[in-house]
């Protein structure tokens, strides 16, 4: 009988899975025991869009983008975004995403995964979700929303299509300029250094751009 190896353990609930990790594991074990388990539940998760959750070790974010690719590599799910394990951000993203598979599912969104390297220019009919970061000099276009799982240092318009009601969503929003519809928000000269950083979003409000830390009741005010 096979032993049952329980330095990774993967627990799955309604808005994705959770990747509970042993602490002490070699981190080069531990991927290959990642690669392991996945390959062997990729049926179980066949085509699924989920969030997920790591759990148990601290990972640093050149070591969560290569488990992200072991499993993109190894299984045919989608993973729309990365929990934080702090509670609030979670519950934010667990209504986000239910928000955004819907969007998804009505083919009114696309995703991309990977980083937007300077000079780099992306343009989108819908929304789009970027899994990955848009470096400076990198440009980021769409019709609809724009919503990137990572740091925003480049150009993003939103509302190509002079949708007015159209966002920018951040999980680090220091961009070089930000557009909606016809207007447009450029970074200040001389940036205030922010030591945390913070998802927020960037929205249109009576011909200016505001940029406000990503809360529920703004959520609740945005017209999707």
């Amino acid at each position: 009988m096979k032993k049952v190896n329980n330095s990774v353990i993967i627990k799955g609930n309604k808005y994705g899975i959770i990747v509970v990790m042993d602490p002490k594991l070699d981190y080069e074990e531990l991927k290959a025991i990642i690669k392991e388990k996945f390959t062997e539940s990729n049926k179980f998760f066949e085509n699924a869009k989920m969030a997920i959750q790591f759990e148990g070790r601290a990972l640093t974010c050149e070591q969560e983008k290569e488990i992200l690719d072991i499993i993109g590599e190894n299984t045919t799910m989608q993973i729309v975004c990365v929990i934080d394990n702090d509670e609030k951000t979670e519950k934010l993203f667990k209504k986000t995403l239910e928000q955004k598979l819907m969007e998804l599912e009505n083919n009114t969104g696309q995703f991309y995964k990977g980083i937007l390297r300077s000079g780099a220019s992306l343009e989108f009919e819908t929304s789009v979700i970027i899994i990955g970061d848009v470096n400076h000099g990198a440009r980021v276009v769409s019709k609809g929303n724009i919503i990137v799982l990572g740091s925003l240092r480049g150009n993003a318009f939103a509302g190509a299509g002079g949708n007015t009601n159209s966002f920018v969503v951040a999980l680090d929003m220091r961009p070089t300029q930000i557009r909606i519809a016809d207007t447009i928000a450029r970074a200040p000269d001389n940036p205030v250094r922010e030591e945390k950083k913070e998802a927020k979003i960037a929205f249109l409000e009576e011909g200016s751009i505001y940029i406000e830390p990503l809360t529920k009741s703004i959520l609740n005010d945005i017209r999707m």
